[in-house]
């Protein structure tokens, strides 16, 4: 369906939300959702500064020059993936591919236990599509164990009825096969499915996928080309209401 979309001129709404509607032959395009996916990290929570410190402390150990810089190099991957990406530019002996991402991850999900927090509008967000009787799914690049740790923490796991890891998948995004999977498991058409994602790589894989995205990136990457691939683009997760929702599905 995305490929018979014809784009119309953007609409700038309140509080610096940017919407793009779409339409084919001219008409509105009204979206009949009947699923909600989220991302996790960065989106649900402020886990960024968690991989930072985490990665930080363990490729600095083995010799990586990581910076906070370049730690958004591999946002949106596979902790695998990162690993890999780093041995690739900075060689290291003796310690394997799984030890050092086992190990990254055990540090973010102790700063997890310690310090994570919802980001704001979160709540909010999860609430109102509750309320609507949308099934909810988590579809996220980190380890299937790190999202069910997060989710406790935040007290939100009640409301979502799948939780998805791409480590169980055999690529990572931007391929959807992430979620085409969550989309799978809440037993909807991808294409009825809100996705939300805040990184260039997640919304390229939930638009891959055929959804609806609303992407709300860290604000320095809200002039990346493949943000400006989503439907939706906010500064947060508070300008998400119900009248925008309500917009969306054409029942306002």
């Amino acid at each position: 369906m995305a490929g018979l979309r014809a784009r119309l001129p953007a609409f700038s709404g309140r509080c610096g939300a940017r919407m793009r509607r779409y339409a084919v032959s001219g008409e509105p395009e009204h979206m009949d959702f009947a699923a909600a996916i989220f991302d996790m990290d960065g989106l649900l929570i402020d886990s960024e500064p968690f991989w930072q410190e985490a990665e930080g402390a363990v490729f600095g150990a083995l010799g990586v020059p990581l910076t906070r810089e370049m730690c958004f190099e591999t946002v949106g991957m596979r902790i695998q993936e990162a690993v890999a990406y780093w041995r690739a530019r900075y060689p290291w002996d003796g310690t394997s591919d799984d030890e050092v991402a086992a190990d990254v991850v055990r540090r973010v999900t102790a700063l997890v236990h310690e310090r994570g927090a919802a980001q704001p509008g979160v709540r909010e967000t999860i609430e109102l599509l509750a309320a609507r009787r949308l099934p909810l799914a988590v579809a996220t690049s980190s380890p299937h164990a790190l999202a069910e740790t997060v989710l406790e923490r935040l007290r939100l796991r009640h409301h979502f009825g799948a939780v998805l890891s791409a480590e169980d998948q055999a690529q990572g995004k931007p391929h959807p096969g992430v979620y085409l999977a969550a989309a799978n498991a809440l037993g909807v058409e991808p294409a009825r499915c809100l996705a939300f994602e805040d990184s260039g790589a997640g919304v390229l894989s939930a638009r891959a996928a055929g959804m609806y995205v609303v992407a709300v990136p860290f604000h320095a990457w809200r002039d990346d080309e493949r943000i400006q691939r989503a439907d939706i683009v906010l500064g947060s997760l508070e300008q998400f209401s119900a009248e925008l929702l309500d917009g969306l599905a054409g029942s306002g």
